[in-house]
């Protein structure tokens, strides 16, 4: 699945302002996650997961950082994102489902902080690009 140069620019046009906010964003995606899907919270048992912990700060940011590669890196998104998919599927072990939740989770999160550039056309941009980034991340798992 490619994307137009619309989807694009549109990615890039919102990356900004997303990683700018990384810490805040980050960790609210992750508090979406854990209360809309609990069960996701069993990969995270040394995780202090009460909202605004350090834990859910930090990772969150990572996360958020790790979507800004795949942003950077649209054209290889598989390069860029290799470790990380290697880390969560053979030593991690996440199943690849989460990938699509934490997807969700993000979107709703980017429609909330920014209401008005997250149009109909940017949902759908994000989702597809966010897709992409989900299969690049359960590739080592096939």
């Amino acid at each position: 699945m490619s994307l137009t140069r619309a989807e694009r620019t549109i990615i890039m046009s919102m990356w900004g302002k997303i990683s700018a906010q990384a810490e805040a964003i980050g960790t609210e995606t992750l508090e979406r996650l854990f209360t809309s899907y609990p069960q996701t919270k069993t990969y995270f048992p040394h995780f202090d997961l009460h909202p605004g912990s350090a834990h859910l700060r930090s990772h969150g940011s990572k996360v958020v950082v790790a979507v800004g590669d795949a942003v950077k890196n649209m054209d290889n998104i598989d390069s860029a994102l290799s470790k990380l998919s290697e880390l969560h599927a053979y030593i991690l072990r996440v199943d690849p489902v989460n990938f699509k939740l934490l997807s969700h989770c993000l979107l709703v999160t980017m429609a909330s902080h920014f209401p008005e550039d997250f149009t109909a056309d940017a949902h759908a941009a994000w989702d597809k690009f966010l897709s992409v980034v989900s299969s690049v991340l359960t590739e080592k798992y096939r």
